[in-house]
């Protein structure tokens, strides 16, 4: 594991895709240039994918599943097992190309995003060997029935950048556990840690089993029409999992789709405030922000309202920013311009009665650092209340009871993930209960483990990524049935 003191890459990065366990160069030569989003500069290049390449990667995974589809479950395991213990021995190198592409802090990649990786891989690799169906019987005199749980097939996939090394892994794992293989698009932003992902799991897995080309959204709208795939699945915007599902629907793929969020953070006033403060800051700020399930929207009891947005602008004050070498950041910078010029906006269009407690503003001029934000003040029907920003900013409502807070909380598009802050077991049990979200966190936010699913409702798409959920949304169910007395 890492010990802290991981080297950025200096030298200009050249990535190409991993096709058929080969690195290939785009066919029609195009790319596009990597920035690194601490500094605003150019690092590197990636392949601008064209039809072509998408289908060379299609062909290459059809190959494969021919095969692949036939491996015993014990086999898979043993596969995954050794890119786990690869991708432990790996981390300094994971960790360094995911920094430099996304600018996150060195330290906490290392020791919030590896382990996690590595224990999602593992928990997949066991769970291949685990699925369960009902048992084989005579349910109709004179014949037995079983069911068998098969792959898909040729599974599309197409990751986001906020989270670009480990959304990988959620998505490859479970499809490639459950017998699938897989062509996987990062995204155009932060392809680099992908790739390097594809290269070390090719020691283990035949040529074909998983292959990784990278692009633009051309491409990835190429990636999902292909006639190939049996099943697409994305994490990314609302906007682009409704396009995939659309084009998904042409000719009745499976689509897997994890989506935005706008998680409700409901406070009440018997919680142990300073601790909510604290934990609240911790998981809205984490990732600057770029986080589906982020603590970013405060429902607070009237009572400590004030106090309470006071104290996440104190926890905000404290919190910094900064390059991915410095250990004592939190959060290094926004993705990319794009998203730095989306946050400013959302916060240049802050209507009157809102107030900035803290922050509201980039922090330098190199880079797309923007400073820990709160907003007090806000109404439900407030744009900064009702869409997803995606950045370092925790908004705060006020509510009047808990039935306001219930209806302002299940209030949005979004049904994704949420928490609830309370002593009291009876409340926290009823809320948990009324609440339409697919996680709901009690005196804790945002916290994950491989065995539960992580998936939301409404807007935030549908299907479930990690658990044994996770795995059963890549496989099919067909039915067997013998005439036992012929």
């Amino acid at each position: 594991m890492s010990d802290g003191n991981v080297r950025r890459m200096t030298s200009p990065r050249t990535i190409q895709n991993f096709i058929d366990g080969k690195f290939a160069d785009p066919a029609d030569g195009r790319r596009a240039d990597l920035i690194d989003p601490s500094t605003g500069e150019v690092f590197g290049s990636a392949p601008v994918s064209s039809a072509e390449d998408v289908d060379r990667a299609y062909a290459a995974a059809a190959s494969a599943f021919e095969t692949w589809r036939d491996t015993t479950p014990s086999a898979r395991q043993q596969a995954l097992l050794k890119f786990a213990d690869a991708l432990e021995a790996r981390a300094d190198d994971l960790v360094a190309a995911e920094s430099q592409n996304t600018g996150k802090p060195i330290e906490l990649t290392a020791s919030e995003e590896i382990p996690p990786m590595i224990d999602q891989v593992r928990f997949f690799a066991g769970a291949a060997r685990l699925l369960e169906g009902r048992s084989a019987g005579e349910y109709m005199a004179g014949f037995t029935s079983y069911v068998r749980r098969e792959p898909v097939g040729v599974v599309g996939q197409v990751a986001p950048w906020n989270y670009p090394m480990m959304m990988a892994i959620w998505k490859l794992a479970p499809a490639i556990a459950a017998g699938n293989t897989v062509v996987l698009k990062p995204s155009d932003t932060t392809p680099v840690s992908t790739v390097l992902l594809a290269e070390i799991a090719a020691e283990f897995l035949p040529p074909g089993v998983l292959n990784v080309i990278c692009g633009d959204r051309d491409t990835g709208r190429a990636l999902v029409a292909h006639k190939t795939p049996a099943m697409v699945s994305i994490t990314g915007s609302t906007r682009a999992g409704m396009e995939v599902a659309a084009s998904g629907a042409t000719d009745l793929k499976r689509v897997h789709l994890e989506l935005g969020g706008k998680a409700p953070v409901i406070v009440f006033d018997d919680a142990d405030l300073a601790d909510a403060a604290e934990n609240i800051a911790i998981a809205g700020y984490f990732n600057a922000g770029q986080d589906c399930t982020a603590a970013t929207r405060v429902l607070v009891a009237p009572r400590v309202a004030s106090d309470f947005a006071d104290a996440l602008a104190e926890q905000a004050r404290g919190t910094r920013t900064g390059p991915p070498s410095d250990a004592d950041v939190l959060y290094g910078p926004l993705n990319n311009a794009n998203q730095l010029n989306r946050v400013g906006g959302m916060l240049g269009r802050l209507p009157d009665h809102a107030r900035v407690l803290a922050g509201g503003s980039r922090e330098g001029e190199r880079g797309y650092f923007w400073q820990p934000t709160v907003v007090a003040g806000l109404e439900q029907g407030d744009e900064a209340s009702q869409q997803e920003i995606f950045g370092p900013v925790i908004t705060v409502q006020q509510f009047s009871d808990e039935d306001e807070a219930v209806r302002w909380a299940n209030g949005v598009e979004y049904g994704l993930a949420s928490s609830v802050w309370t002593k009291d077991h009876g409340r926290a049990m009823r809320i948990s209960r009324r609440l339409d979200f697919g996680c709901v966190w009690v005196n804790c936010h945002i916290p994950l483990v491989a065995e539960m699913p992580h998936g939301g409702f409404k807007h935030s798409g549908y299907g479930k990524d990690l658990s044994m959920y996770g795995l059963e949304d890549y496989t099919r169910i067909k039915h067997v049935m013998h005439n036992i007395d012929s």
